[in-house]
């Protein structure tokens, strides 16, 4: 039988002040007032719907993403939070994330945030350059960015993230290196440092600005992973730095193959049933009239994991992590036995991407930079 990980929650919130040109994100530039009530009111009655799916699991973290979820009053994601609690239970010391521009309006919330229930916050600065921001369509300015890693640690968050990008439009590694710098004396407990790729369906898309060629993004993450070490982070996942300690144990439960529901417009969650066998994906319905719409389902898709699928899945999620992984935790998450990876993982160690023991497996430094090659490995033919 399935075996239970823990359970996680993400609520989304679509909307933003503005679009970014490079964001594929299910968010919504505002064109009026955000209707707090009706939208908390809905996303406790969707997940009242969802309910049936974990009958007697407590919750493990909270993830609030968007759009931008700052935008929202702190009343309103205190109603909201407390409406969940009231709902599942709440394990000892979980997490609870907000996103959150540095924009000085939403900075000058955090306190009320924190006394609402949100015990972390990530902040979306993406560089401290001026000119970059202005190409990113980014709404804020270094100095708004500052304040808001200041005042994240002044008004008592337990732990607070700040997202930046690299490879950005004409960026030399001097640029990506005082962005990196300009964060780290910040002091924040979590980084997480990502390079800007070009998805379909944007502005960026069809208008693709000028990026750096591939030796100077590999000169940029060499030196920034270097400086990053040297101030005492750890690289944990691909595109995440933390302090020992203040690794985002929601996105951690996320890579370990976690249950999380998905509340909100477009969300996706995935939960195991084990008396069923199964593990099931559901996804929300995506734009906020339809899911505003009185007597509307919430529920826009919903489908099992074909059990032929599995592999790809799980390590899809758990390769992204540089931790090793215990063999035994295949089973008990998928229910498939380890015979089932006998051709991938021998491709695998053959290629050098991967190492294992007699309990784990281990991403291989090569692993690391070939990725993708290794997932596919994985894809049932």
């Amino acid at each position: 039988m399935l075996q239970l990980p823990p359970l996680s929650l993400y609520v989304h919130i679509p909307w933003c002040v503005q679009k970014c040109p490079y964001c594929d994100f299910n968010s919504h530039a505002l064109k009026e007032g955000i209707p707090e009530r009706e939208y908390i009111d809905a996303l406790l009655d969707d997940l009242d719907r969802d309910l049936p799916l974990v009958q007697g699991r407590g919750l493990h973290s909270i993830f609030i993403g968007g759009g931008t979820p700052s935008l929202l009053s702190p009343e309103a994601i205190g109603r909201l939070l407390a409406g969940v609690r009231a709902r599942i239970p709440f394990e000892p010391d979980m997490e609870i994330t907000l996103e959150a521009n540095p924009g000085t309006v939403e900075a000058g919330r955090f306190g009320g945030f924190r006394k609402a229930g949100v015990n972390r916050i990530s902040i979306g600065v993406q560089s401290f350059q001026p000119e970059q921001l202005s190409r990113l369509g980014r709404i804020h300015d270094p100095e708004q960015a500052r304040f808001a890693a200041r005042e994240a640690t002044a008004v008592g968050f337990d732990s607070f993230n700040i997202d930046l990008m690299h490879g950005l439009p004409g960026q030399r590694p001097e640029d990506a290196l005082y962005d990196l710098e300009q964060a780290l004396a910040l002091a924040p407990p979590h980084l997480s440092w990502y390079q800007l790729t070009i998805e379909p369906n944007t502005p960026f898309a069809s208008r693709p600005p000028s990026l750096p060629e591939d030796d100077t993004l590999a000169d940029i993450q060499e030196r920034g992973h270097a400086l990053l070490l040297a101030h005492g982070y750890e690289q944990y996942e691909v595109s995440a730095y933390a302090r020992p300690g203040f690794e985002a144990r929601h996105n951690l439960n996320y890579w370990r193959f976690g249950d999380y529901l998905g509340i909100g417009c477009g969300a996706h969650g995935k939960v195991t049933l084990p008396h069923e066998n199964r593990l099931l994906r559901t996804v929300k319905v995506k734009h906020p009239k339809g899911y505003l719409e009185p007597g509307r389902p919430y529920l826009d898709q919903t489908w099992p994991i074909a059990p032929q699928d599995l592999s790809l899945e799980y390590f899809m999620n758990r390769l992204r992590l540089f931790e090793p992984i215990p063999k035994q935790e295949f089973r008990r998450l998928t229910g498939q036995s380890l015979d089932t990876l006998a051709g991938p993982l021998a491709d695998a160690r053959r290629l050098g991407l991967l190492a294992e023991d007699d309990n784990h497996w281990q991403l291989t430094p090569l692993g690391r930079r070939f990725l993708n090659r290794l997932l596919d490995l994985f894809i049932a033919d």
